[in-house]
């Protein structure tokens, strides 16, 4: 682990307010900071729309979630919502930074039974999914959903296509997808993805957001919209075409 670079995931820790930063990736979030102010705002925002989709999900009967990319466990955990929503839920975190799958193994060490966190890299959606600890507690040949929440903008468009198209392909019918993803006008969103230093960032249309959910039916109402907008079976506000925003969707595998 250096500490001497920002890291992604503990840049938006802090963020959220939490504890596990260093000096250089707080350096890095107070010097994005300066750039976009709300960028807090948002990652909060983001953390509220995942907590209303998992606590929705299990709602509607889904039992097994796979959150890839998690980052650093904080407050609201997909495994927490999950569980408090209906115990018999099972998830497994993913993610290619081994300080934040240490963090999170050491967090769910105490319910093996239904949760588990594994290393690995979102480009390589199928290695994930075959991952032993995976397929210990997730089936898929039943419904499961994934979430890629703050993931996808940090891969082109190519790659991030052909990770959702993977993903699709291998989940059953009845499964759902989960994606929250940054966008911008031109301004904003181009002097984040100049500006940031701790991974490369890509600024995406919402036209482009819809595209990473292939051939999935898209909840809508309320559709692709703002995260914390997003709400199963009420309509949302069209994104305002300026400034910096956090999309987010849910879709369905038909059959």
């Amino acid at each position: 682990m250096d500490t001497s670079k920002p890291n992604i995931a503990r840049v938006y820790d802090y963020w959220l307010g939490g504890k596990d930063n260093f000096a250089a990736d707080r350096a890095e979030a107070e010097r994005m900071l300066a750039v976009y102010p709300r960028l807090p705002e948002l990652a909060r925002d983001n953390r509220l729309f995942l907590a209303r989709a998992v606590e929705w999900l299990a709602g509607r009967g889904i039992r097994q979630f796979i959150d890839i990319g998690s980052g650093l466990p904080t407050a609201q955990n997909t495994h927490e919502i999950a569980q408090t929503a209906h115990a018999s839920c099972r998830v497994v975190y993913a993610d290619s930074d081994p300080v934040v799958v240490s963090h999170a193994a050491a967090l769910l060490a105490t319910d093996p039974a239904t949760t588990a966190a594994v290393r690995g890299d979102l480009t390589r959606p199928s290695a994930i999914l075959a991952d032993p600890a995976v397929r210990r507690l997730i089936r898929l040949d039943e419904p499961v959903a994934v979430i890629l929440a703050m993931v996808l903008h940090f891969l082109d468009a190519a790659t991030a296509g052909d990770v959702t198209r993977i993903i699709a392909q291998a989940i059953a019918p009845g499964s759902y997808l989960v994606i929250s993803c940054g966008s911008g006008d031109e301004d904003t969103g181009g002097r984040l993805a100049n500006e940031y230093a701790a991974g490369t960032l890509h600024n995406y249309t919402p036209r482009q957001i819809t595209g990473f959910f292939g051939g999935l039916e898209l909840i809508d109402p309320p559709g692709l919209t703002d995260a914390r907008h997003w709400m199963p079976g009420q309509p949302a506000p069209t994104p305002s075409p300026d400034g910096g925003h956090i999309l987010a969707g849910v879709a369905r595998k038909p059959g």
